[in-house]
């Protein structure tokens, strides 16, 4: 990617991407933590969408989620195929270049969703999506082994997330500066307590897989229920919430401050510096 207008809009691209998980995370987190001291639901992505496009401005908020996603997905695709963050061409930097192209993938069918909320659809309820394409899976031949490999991959996502606030890696991606300085001990944090709620969603669907029952199945709206079930359920939940916020901010400020090695330069220094 030599041509300087490709790069910019590249980096734009990015930019609206992160900033349209920032803005789900940020809406589903500030819903937890409503629901920890008030007697609300804790809400999963899907429901806490839908709780957006009943607010003044919910139905541009979410038009604008829905195309952030889309340029997430047009981020990731990018970054994995032309390989602009230079992870290489060896098994490990092959894996991640297709958990990238994956990613976004997913992040692209999530933003279809929030278009069609836009446009009229249905936000769906109680947070059983989860349940309902675990089911669909579990009526396919195999369909038990894919549910599982998915909660496997779930719960590495979880694991990475986690490792990746606890040993800060994500540091070498962020360029220095007084913004980045004073907010990564809350990235650290956001990180964290996001891989762990993963690793709680894989483990319902690897439950699901193990007894062949797609009730057990729950995605992040049912993660944050059974924390709010658990004794010191609201300290808890209130944690989850602020935790998903802070994660919020952590993608907000990968928007603004991402290092993309093949097109940042080699001059920026970055948190690990």
């Amino acid at each position: 990617m030599d041509d300087d207008t490709a790069k910019d809009g590249l980096k734009w691209i990015m930019r609206a991407g992160y900033g349209a998980r920032g803005a789900i995370y940020t809406l589903v987190g500030g819903l937890a933590l409503l629901a920890a001291f008030k007697s609300t639901n804790a809400q999963g992505t899907k429901d806490a969408l839908a709780t957006l496009r009943n607010e003044p401005y919910g139905v541009p908020a979410l038009w604008a989620i829905g195309i952030g996603l889309f340029a997430y997905l047009v981020w990731r695709v990018v970054a994995g195929v032309k390989d602009v963050e230079d992870h290489g061409t060896d098994a490990k930097g092959l894996f991640a270049r297709g958990a990238q192209v994956i990613t976004g993938l997913i992040h692209g069918g999530i933003g279809i969703s929030v278009i069609g909320l836009a446009m009229g659809g249905q936000g769906g309820g109680s947070g059983d999506s989860a349940q309902d394409w675990t089911q669909k899976l579990m009526s396919m031949p195999m369909g038990r082994y894919v549910v599982a490999a998915v909660a496997l991959v779930l719960l590495g996502a979880g694991i990475y997330y986690a490792q990746k606030g606890w040993r800060g890696t994500y540091k070498s991606h962020l360029a220095r500066s007084q913004v980045t300085e004073k907010v990564d001990p809350l990235i650290t944090i956001g990180l964290v307590v996001y891989g762990a709620i993963l690793a709680m969603v894989a483990m319902s669907l690897g439950y699901a897989a193990l007894t062949a029952d797609p009730a057990q199945a729950g995605g992040l709206g049912q993660a944050l229920h059974q924390l709010r079930s658990m004794a010191f359920g609201r300290i808890l939940l209130g944690g989850a919430g602020l935790g998903l916020v802070l994660f919020a901010v952590y993608n907000f400020v990968e928007a603004g401050y991402r290092i993309i090695p093949r097109i940042s330069g080699p001059d920026i220094k970055s948190l690990i510096d």
